[in-house]
């Protein structure tokens, strides 16, 4: 049985409906991000002027906030759209009828783009006007890095999902908090080398390290670092396999346990 647009198109709508009369969504999208981008453009701002090293604060440090919002973005859009119906107790509802796993998976992939496309625009637009600070002077570099992190982000999702449904509600903590546990290890705003020695290869199994890794390699050299793009390419696709086949199993398990009807009790 092949996967159909119409049941990914539903879920999707589905989704966005929820948007237009939310106040609360609304800010996870705007709010939260904006705030986040003030905070650090002042900071940078400030670094900037004691010239601290001609030390590119504004650049690198705004850089690295939008970059991570746009892992936080594509993560938090599985996890939540996942959560989501379990609140509404509307995931046995989903799951009785010919809808997919991988149907759902890629319908949460397009809820994530679109949230992802927005707070981009909103963070790239307001970084330019308050900082002078211009997203896409990284040109085409841009893309693939920052496609890595929304994939990156998607497999964390499925992987939050996964323990979601193998421990119940009482795992929903990790929907917020389980980046946090690997922001430490990502380089976001400093380089590995700041690292001890002996967490620096705990570093580089991450592909977010990657990525910001090579947001700095093209703001300092103006060119691609090949190796972390391709760094980040591989482990993606690593995470990715195990995520998705850890997310199969733990719903294997709920079903043959009798689980599903628990979680939304």
């Amino acid at each position: 049985m092949f996967m159909r647009w119409h049941r990914i198109q539903a879920l999707l709508i589905r989704h966005l409906y929820l948007y237009q009369r939310s106040f609360p969504r609304i800010m996870d999208i705007v709010y939260w991000p904006v705030m986040e981008l003030l905070v650090w453009g002042f900071l940078s701002m400030y670094i900037e002027k004691m010239n601290v090293g001609g030390f590119n604060a504004v650049t690198v440090l705004l850089g690295a906030v939008i970059f991570w919002d746009f892992l936080n973005q594509s993560q938090k859009s599985v996890s939540i759209s996942f959560l989501e119906e379990i609140w509404e107790k509307n995931l046995l509802n989903i799951f009785v009828t010919p809808l997919r796993i991988s149907e759902f998976f890629i319908s949460t992939l397009l809820v994530g783009a679109v949230r992802l496309i927005l707070v981009g625009i909103i963070l790239a637009v307001l970084a330019y006007f308050m900082y002078s600070f211009n997203l896409f002077a990284l040109g085409f570099a841009l893309i693939p890095f920052v496609l890595n992190l929304f994939l990156f982000g998607w497999a964390l999702g499925l992987f939050a999902n996964a323990i979601i449904l193998r421990f119940g509600t009482s795992a929903q903590i990790l929907a917020w908090g389980f980046l946090i546990l690997i922001q430490p290890f990502s380089a976001v705003f400093y380089p590995v080398s700041a690292l001890p020695s002996f967490l620096q290869p705990i570093a580089y199994l991450l592909p977010s390290t990657y990525v910001f890794e090579g947001m700095r390699s093209v703001i300092a050299t103006g060119t691609v670092s090949t190796a972390h793009l391709w760094g980040a390419v591989i482990a993606n696709v690593a995470y990715l396999l195990f995520m998705v086949w850890f997310f199969f199993k733990m719903f294997a398990y709920v079903k043959r346990e009798g689980k599903l009807l628990k979680l939304e009790g």
